[in-house]
């Protein structure tokens, strides 16, 4: 799962909410939950486990912590290209021609895993806001333009 979108100001306002000594994951997510309008622990969670996925944070046996590695847009549009599920495919998807969300996720639908399927009662919904989050996340990292729906900005 991908978090709402945010900002990069906002996703640094985030990362500087986890501790650079590790921390249990239950205190990095209440340290989320103070940072940002994440009302619920597995909200947190997901936020802690994208910034960990764009190598903003680590995890040790004791926790998670802040990296040391400096937010940069174009370090970290490819850290979400490389690691977070289904953007790569996403990004092919949008080689040919620019489509709006539910375009988007029925290019890749068949790509979701059945184990991901049976997670969720309705797969569909849960599945199309995640695609409409790593959209609108890939216009903040600056690989995606957003008009007459999103299309591949030019590198």
């Amino acid at each position: 799962m991908a978090p709402a979108p945010r900002s990069l100001d906002a996703l640094a306002e985030v990362r500087a909410a986890i501790p650079l000594v590790p921390e249990p994951e239950a205190d990095c997510c209440r340290a989320i939950q103070r940072a940002t309008d994440c009302a619920t622990r597995d909200e947190a969670r997901t936020v802690l486990t994208f910034l960990q996925a764009l190598g903003l944070v680590g995890e040790s046996e004791r926790g998670y912590h802040r990296t040391q590695r400096p937010l940069d847009r174009g370090a970290a549009a490819e850290a979400f290209r490389r690691n977070v599920f289904l953007v790569d495919e996403l990004l092919v998807a949008l080689e040919a021609e620019s489509r709006d969300t539910d375009e988007a996720f029925a290019a890749i639908r068949e790509e979701i895993p059945r184990w991901e399927r049976n997670r969720h009662a309705d797969w569909t919904a849960v599945w199309r806001d995640t695609v409409s989050n790593l959209l609108a996340w890939g216009v903040v990292f600056g690989l995606l333009t957003d008009g007459d729906g999103y299309a591949l900005a030019a590198q």
